[in-house]
């Protein structure tokens, strides 16, 4: 089983004929991703390869029967880009593109409130169900098809580790999911480990959290109140001075609160199983998933 998207998704690309779009949706169809149609104003009828590319979403929509979207545009666009696709009835949309205002997405968050679509992201790495389906940039050669543990992680490098060193403990994975680092994001760690609890086939979660917010803290109340499989969670930052933004937008520790060590602490009282050296992540979720 998988969550969110599996070898059914259909995929459409906003902003397919740029540099990046390009070079991910090729590595996505390599996968075996249904990469069905491309957006990019004003080249209606031109391809992408095989792909179809259409001037507007609801126009790809209507011709393919696409329900995910996954979004390349530049920042100054996206908020535009992924309004255009909850317009259009699409089920998931994936964010890629960094340095969207935060402004913007505050509007965008807004938005999607009345809207049945899902949003990942963004600047984010995207979301795989390994053997099946590739939306985003991860490289998919490291992950194991099969399960049975799903990962969910704020941060795209870490999220490779992660994947990485299960897959060498021959742990493979259900669906890896990057949600992204941003102040504000669409699908947040309670949502993700919400429907992992509700998959049949995922038997554990590694959580991969980093400085800044509380996002870890509420996810590790989430956990002691509604999961009955284990979780293995990992702070990063351990290191970073307060009041420095460290990588992503929303790491960034400020007063007292925010911190790794405040997160970790959050994360054992409420029974997860932490993991404080990042190297023998693997191992431990070998012993702990056994």
């Amino acid at each position: 089983m998988s969550i969110f998207v599996d070898k059914d998704t259909r995929v459409l690309v906003q902003g397919i004929t740029g540099k990046e779009g390009q070079f991910h949706t090729r590595h996505c169809i390599a996968y075996g991703t249904k990469v069905v149609a491309g957006v990019t104003p004003g080249k209606a009828g031109q391809k992408m390869d095989d792909v179809p590319v259409f001037n507007t979403v609801q126009d790809a929509v209507n011709e393919t029967g696409a329900n995910c979207s996954l979004i390349f545009v530049p920042p100054a666009f996206g908020a535009d880009a992924i309004m255009e696709a909850a317009d259009a009835g699409l089920d998931l949309v994936v964010v890629i593109t960094e340095g969207i205002p935060v402004l913007d997405m505050m509007k965008v968050k807004n938005y999607l409130n009345d809207k049945p679509t899902r949003m990942i992201g963004p600047n984010c790495p995207g979301i795989i169900t390994p053997g099946q389906t590739k939306i985003g940039i991860m490289p998919g050669p490291i992950h194991k098809p099969g399960g049975p543990i799903g990962v969910v992680s704020r941060s795209g490098t870490l999220t490779y580790e992660v994947v990485h060193q299960l897959t060498l403990q021959g742990v493979g994975q259900t669906t890896c999911i990057g949600i992204g680092g941003d102040p504000v994001c669409g699908t947040n760690f309670m949502d993700c480990l919400d429907a992992f609890e509700q998959d049949p086939e995922t038997k554990g979660v590694v959580m991969v959290g980093e400085i800044g917010g509380t996002a870890e803290e509420e996810a590790s109340e989430f956990i002691a109140q509604n999961m009955t499989i284990p979780v293995v969670g990992f702070i990063s930052g351990l290191t970073a001075p307060p009041g420095r933004r460290m990588g992503h937008a929303g790491a960034i520790i400020s007063g007292g609160s925010g911190t790794a060590q405040a997160k970790i602490k959050a994360m054992k009282t409420h029974g997860v199983h932490v993991c404080e050296n990042l190297g023998t992540l693997g191992e431990m979720c070998a012993a702990v998933f056994k």
